[in-house]
């Protein structure tokens, strides 16, 4: 089945497919431990595919492109929040968690994805955001509207400033945007009012989840989206949650980051742990296997873990090997770290290279400075995308080896790289608008993705509509449609994979030994019959003896892998 319209059709995306009855899909899952060693296709709505020619992209979109998505061979999609917004982060500012943006459709819709998508054996992650809300959201219209003091302040916290007429914040922390992390109220006479909590945008308060009401809420909302047939939910900045109700400053960094981390006032709070226990028992009641995924920023291995006990998550993202960079010894050290890590509470790991807030991979393997960090992001850094595009081959084939489950960011199976030259006036990512013109942010991992054709909008949207980001002019060789056709693109080395994935024994979660290998090449064992080498040397290195090649990232050079080539072996 083609993967976009034929070039010359109009370029935009096909009717959706013929509705599929719920309740003929929402069957128990016959396995269990599917999540154990998936395969989760991340979905950034906006920039999926365009079904009504607005310039954003929408489910009915992502609908009519099942069919492209179950050839890739993934076994879930993890959709980044669909709910109503008004967009001042991306969609992370939640107006209501029991709906759909009208942007990105009807809730009616979003049922028919889950179940359409069910039926060719992809499952639903949806997104929940429990730290924080809109300030759109009805809740937080209300506290405002009551006032100082009032119970509907309550559920968020707000707080009287310092300083002599309380212009100062109630404390220093700071937003994860920049600045501080309150935002000053105007009292209905005009005069300036109490604050509110705020770690992302001004637009974004906090929830206050020592009350009641607030953790009824969500355990709620798991149950109206698991009613509803999704498979999961991923938990956005899972870690953040939970606050000391005195509100504490932060230490002086100074002190270092171990004061730092100690008895944080908002990171990894133990209260944490008996809220996700809640979350779980609720997942555990419904049939199949409903999980939960966290986002868990932590560099303390064995607190990371604590996340990952049998009544808790399921599984929680690795960010250690995805800011790694693209060294032999940093490498091997995550891979070992990682794996320690789960082992205590047998939870598989997982492995991603990138994300939806994260330099796209080709784009970082071609820099001096492989590994990722928010606080290096800038303007103007040079890349060598020949380089980063070989690299990131064998980047793909390293991860879909390693023991647990992949995630895999829309746009990676067609090897796009980070678009760095999007007009200033176009940008929109908070992350830019807050940092003085010095931070580009995260919009150029998420231009909308090129399906077909020769010219923008490359099929995202119906030819003539220009995309709610702009696309880079030259991306014809890099849709999906062009690299259907060609078996050396990225795409056919994705399909490749995931194919050899399914079929080989052994793979996914599983046993992992490493192998003798020369220095600069990391080999291992996943099972008698299955080797995976990577050659980050500087010369060609040797292969196995009696091994035969399935699949290689690269050409091999008689017989020999060259530098930044991954091959998986038999024997």
């Amino acid at each position: 089945m083609p993967t976009s319209p034929p070039s010359g059709a109009g370029g935009g995306v096909p009717p959706a497919r013929k509705d599929v009855d719920v309740a003929d899909t929402l069957q128990p899952e016959a396995d269990e431990n599917w999540w154990r060693g998936a395969v989760i296709y991340q979905v950034y709505p906006r920039s999926f595919a365009d079904s009504n020619g607005d310039g954003t992209g929408d489910l009915a979109g992502v609908r009519s492109r099942l069919p492209y998505l179950a050839e890739l061979g993934v076994n879930a999609l993890w959709f980044c929040p669909w709910y109503p917004s008004p967009m001042a982060d991306g969609g992370y500012d939640v107006a209501d968690y029991r709906d759909v943006e009208p942007v990105f459709g009807t809730l009616a819709e979003a049922e028919k994805l889950i179940s359409e998508a069910l039926a060719l054996g992809i499952r639903t992650i949806i997104d929940i955001v429990p730290n924080h809300i809109s300030a759109a959201h009805p809740w937080f219209r209300e506290a405002l509207a009551a006032g100082p003091g009032s119970p509907a302040r309550e559920r968020f916290w707000f707080r009287p400033g310092r300083g002599e007429h309380g212009e100062l914040p109630p404390n220093n922390w700071p937003s994860q945007f920049g600045g501080p992390a309150w935002t000053r109220t105007t009292d209905p006479d005009g005069t300036p009012g109490d604050w509110f909590l705020n770690l992302f945008d001004s637009e974004q308060p906090d929830l206050n989840w020592n009350h009641p009401e607030v953790r009824a809420e969500h355990e709620d909302i798991l149950r109206f989206w698991f009613d509803r047939g999704a498979g999961g939910v991923r938990i956005d900045s899972a870690a953040m949650v939970s606050k000391d109700p005195e509100l504490p400053d932060l230490p002086d960094p100074s002190a270092g980051a171990d004061a730092v981390l100690a008895a944080h006032p908002y990171v990894d709070r133990d209260e944490l742990h008996d809220i996700y226990r809640g979350w779980r028992r609720i997942a555990d009641s419904y049939p199949g296997a409903r999980i939960l995924v966290g986002e868990v920023w932590l560099p303390d291995a064995e607190r990371f873990a604590r996340y990952l006990r049998p009544d808790e998550m399921h599984t929680a993202f690795n960010f250690d090997f995805l800011a790694c960079p693209w060294e032999p010894a940093r490498l091997r050290t995550s891979i070992d770290t990682t794996l320690a890590a789960h082992a205590p509470v047998s939870a598989p790991a997982t492995w991603v290279l990138c994300n939806h807030d994260v330099t796209r991979t080709v784009t970082r393997y071609g820099r001096a400075d492989t590994g990722f960090d928010f606080a290096t992001k800038a303007f103007g850094i040079s890349t060598d995308l020949e380089l980063g595009t070989r690299r990131a081959r064998a980047a793909a084939l390293l991860t879909l080896a390693l023991p647990g489950s992949v995630y895999l960011y829309q746009g990676e199976e067609l090897g796009l790289p980070e678009v760095e030259d999007i007009p200033l006036d176009k940008l929109q990512d908070p992350m830019y608008l807050r940092s003085s013109d010095t931070n580009p942010g995260r919009d150029g991992c998420r231009v909308p993705l090129p399906w077909g054709g020769s010219a923008s909008p490359f099929g995202f949207s119906p030819a003539g509509v220009e995309p709610w980001l702009p696309q880079p002019a030259d991306w014809a060789s890099r849709t999906a449609d062009a690299q259907s056709a060609d078996p050396a693109s990225m795409l056919s080395l994705y399909r490749a994979a995931l194919g050899l994935r399914r079929a080989e024994a052994g793979l996914g979660d599983g046993s992992f030994a490493w192998l003798e290998s020369a220095p600069g090449v990391l080999a291992f064992r996943r099972s008698p019959e299955f080797v995976c080498v990577l050659n980050l040397a500087d010369s060609p290195a040797e292969l196995p003896a009696g091994t035969e090649v399935l699949l290689a990232s690269g050409p091999l050079t008689e017989g020999r892998l060259p530098a930044d080539t991954a091959v998986w072996l038999r024997g």
